[in-house]
């Protein structure tokens, strides 16, 4: 089988719970954002809210991942009767400590850091968030373990049962309790489990049951303490604290915005705006859900195929295929926007449309630096992610700083294109000069610029109803034969 062809099958599978998982969540956004749930004041202050919990998840797994992919595959401190145990139990517990901590310590101070937040009246809120992200901490090296153990059906029935059990609850909440209720509706059933005033702390509560429900099937799992190592969590911890540097970064470029909106508007609008942000911003999933599960799939694979011949070659032809799916997944949300604008059935949202094109293109600049990660994590070079993710960050607060009093929300989405793509373009230069591979920039860059030319020029085109769709799956349809046709050599092995 083609290596490109195994990278497929891997990216599928763990991109089924991905794609899955991360599609029953954006099913949540019609239900949050129609009428008789939340007003876009209401879904700020849930997007608000949950920007942080990726800045404190890197924060509290501080690239332990990652360290613990790279050195089960190879570490001299690990015996070789030890079957990667070490490491497990190593990886595992110096998460675990530092979970319960913040855990413990959020939960004393949740009302202070509520009112920090400029979110008083949302202190409930806030603990439960807080339980939800030390319990993600907690989780994230077990399913890790499935990952490098070649497990993605168990990885994905994980995932899936987590969100089932969240959406489940969403739609008996939301849809079945609150919609009743603010339309005058009451039921016995309703009046025993339903509390009106608790409000957005559903969306927190229900989500703490999900996380809840992850922790106690991966249990069984648990590695023995037996087998923690000091000297192994001092290597574990000098590979990983670079790369934490460089995802704390890297989640200041992309939840940055939605935090300093709540700041930089006026009080009397920011959680509208960010709600209407927020809500938009789900638009761009069909390639955040690739490059996650692409990302779930690529990162053990890079590694395993570093040494064999012509990997640097392999990593250039994936970089092809990864933007031109990319590009594909912007034509088909961008030709019929104003059939997946209702995806967000509120019409009071929908002023907000107008971010998607820039802010879907700024994830495909994303997925081509992640792309490249490959060159600093290869080369052991971590220090050079965290560099570039501090330049995008500082990018992104110059920017955010100086665009949204402006521009309000459009400047954060600016601030977030630019960002990714100067981090796309420095990681290109930086990893050629340590780590050369041979992309074809030159047809990277065509896909992009198909795209939106293709996108743009059927903008300009006065049809309509019927004919104005067929001419735009036309070209949908164009772009993926003329994709096809170059791409579809990639798939087969490389010969010497």
């Amino acid at each position: 089988m083609s290596v490109l062809r195994k990278l497929a099958r891997q990216t599928a599978i763990y991109g089924l719970s991905s794609i899955v998982a991360r599609f029953l969540n954006f099913l949540l956004v019609p239900l949050y954002t129609s009428k008789g749930v939340f007003e876009p004041a209401d879904y700020g202050v849930v997007t608000a809210l949950y920007s942080w919990t990726a800045l404190l998840n890197v924060v509290l797994t501080f690239g332990m991942e990652t360290a613990f992919f790279r050195f089960s595959m190879n570490t001299p401190l690990q015996q070789p009767s030890d079957g990667g145990r070490s490491v497990y139990s190593t990886a595992n517990y110096a998460l675990l400590l530092p979970a319960l901590l913040f855990m413990a310590l959020g939960s004393l101070f949740s009302g202070a850091i509520a009112d920090g937040l400029h979110f008083p009246a949302y202190a409930s809120s806030v603990l439960l968030l807080v339980l939800i992200i030390g319990i993600d901490a907690i989780t994230a090296i077990p399913m890790a373990r499935l990952r490098q153990q070649g497990r993605p059906w168990k990885y994905a029935f994980i995932n899936i049962l987590s969100v089932a059990v969240n959406v489940g609850l969403s739609v008996f909440f939301f849809l079945y309790c609150m919609k009743r209720y603010n339309a005058g509706e009451r039921t016995a059933l309703m009046d025993a489990v339903y509390d009106p005033a608790f409000g957005v702390g559903y969306v927190f509560a229900i989500n703490l049951v999900a996380t809840g429900v992850k922790l106690l099937v991966l249990l069984p799992s648990w590695p023995s303490p037996t087998h923690f190592q000091k000297q192994l969590l001092r290597a574990l911890a000098a590979f990983g604290l670079p790369l934490m540097i460089a995802g704390l970064a890297g989640m200041v470029n992309e939840t940055a915005d939605r935090i300093i909106l709540k700041y930089l508007l006026p009080e009397d609008v920011a959680n509208e705006q960010i709600g209407i942000y927020g809500a938009c911003y789900k638009l761009a999933i069909l390639i955040t859900l690739f490059i996650q599960a692409f990302r779930m799939g690529a990162e053990p694979f890079f590694f395993s195929h570093a040494k064999e011949k012509n990997s640097k070659e392999t990593f250039a032809r994936i970089m092809n295929l990864f933007v031109a799916v990319c590009m594909a997944a912007f034509l088909c949300v961008m030709l019929f926007l104003d059939l997946f604008k209702w995806f967000i059935p509120n019409p009071a949202y929908h002023e907000g449309l107008r971010v998607v094109p820039i802010l879907m293109l700024a994830n495909v600049f994303l997925g081509i630096y992640y792309n490249q990660s490959v060159w600093y994590k290869l080369s052991d070079k971590t220090r050079a992610g965290g560099t570039i993710a501090l330049i995008g960050a500082i990018i992104t607060l110059v920017l955010l700083f100086t665009l949204i009093p402006s521009m309000g929300y459009m400047g954060a989405a600016w601030a977030t294109f630019v960002c990714y793509a100067s981090m796309a373009a420095i990681s290109y230069v930086w990893g050629q000069k340590h780590y050369p591979i041979p992309y074809n920039v030159n047809r990277v860059l065509g896909y992009m610029a198909f795209g939106v030319l293709a996108w743009w020029a059927c903008e300009q085109l006065p049809l309509q109803g019927g004919l104005k769709y067929a001419a735009r799956a036309a070209v949908l349809l164009g772009y993926l034969a003329f994709a096809w046709r170059l791409e579809r050599q990639a798939l087969r092995p490389l010969t010497p």
